[in-house]
């Protein structure tokens, strides 16, 4: 067994890009998921910020036995934003995350110096088409994610979406340089019992820079217990999806953080947000 295919065992990524895509990736869905099977990967999820994956990872299991595939929705301007009957429609067809805005959020696009962005939080509230949505992902016990928000927006909808029911809460990369939550950010955040979700690099100025130490110490500072270790890979910048895992595992290992510390955050707690056996 090569080092990657040991590493990698069990695993489960739950954010990785594919094509098909308006912007080139990495792999298609079904060439990821024959690379997550041939290294014993136990799940993968797909996203894409333009269309839902459910449908796609759907296929993809079919077409690839072995391997779990899974997918979701992003809330962004392309399925209509605040779109509770997309929403709804996702969730029969199997999504197992529900993302807020990313490239469409308001927070993303006034960066852009845009005024068109999708709002979920006005006047220090959510927004009120928001609730049926949160409404919805806590009847299905499905995951919200917390996409592009800012940390303010994002304290606010976390602190909505735990009075609606919602169980399940991954705040997304919260090293992502237009999310840019701080330490202290997180801290006031983790008193709902949220993930943090810790991902392989981040964009900085149209480049890629590996987040490895600064993830450590949000680790470290934040809990082990409370972090999912993701790649948010398939960028053709970065490497194969299977070997940025590998190294950012391999990383983790190198720097002290026991295996099955390791394990917990790349196997235990995805598969507590997916719904699956741990």
């Amino acid at each position: 067994m090569s080092e990657t295919e040991n590493l990698l065992h069990g695993v489960i990524d739950i954010h990785i890009h594919t094509n098909p895509d308006i912007r080139t990736r990495r792999l298609s869905d079904l060439q990821l998921a024959t690379e997550a099977r041939r290294v014993g990967a136990r799940a993968i999820v797909i996203k894409s910020h333009l269309v839902t994956t459910m449908d796609r990872a759907s296929i993809a299991r079919e077409a690839v036995p072995g391997i779990d595939v899974f997918g979701g929705i992003v809330l962004n301007a392309q399925v209509g934003g605040l779109n509770a009957v997309a929403v709804d429609t996702a969730i029969k067809m199997g999504a197992k995350l529900v993302w807020l805005p990313t490239s469409s959020s308001a927070n993303e696009r006034r960066r852009q110096g845009k005024s068109d962005g999708v709002e979920t939080v006005v006047d220090g509230r959510v927004v009120p088409g928001l609730i049926p949505i949160l409404k919805l992902i806590a009847q299905s016990d499905i995951a919200l994610a917390t996409g592009h928000l800012t940390p303010a927006e994002t304290l606010i909808v976390v602190e909505e979406a735990r009075k609606q029911g919602v169980a399940k809460i991954v705040v997304n990369h919260p090293e992502w340089a237009t999310v840019d939550m701080s330490i202290d950010d997180q801290k006031r955040l983790a008193q709902f019992d949220v993930y943090f979700e810790r991902c392989y690099a981040r964009n900085v100025g149209g480049k890629y820079e590996k987040n490895f130490e600064r993830n450590l110490q949000a680790m470290e500072a934040l809990g082990f217990e409370s972090t999912i270790v993701a790649t948010d890979g398939g960028q053709v910048e970065n490497p194969l999806w299977s070997d940025a895992l590998t190294e950012y595992i391999g990383y983790l290992l190198n720097a002290g953080v026991p295996k099955a510390t390791v394990d917990l955050m790349t196997k235990q707690n995805p598969a507590r947000v997916l719904g699956l056996s741990e």
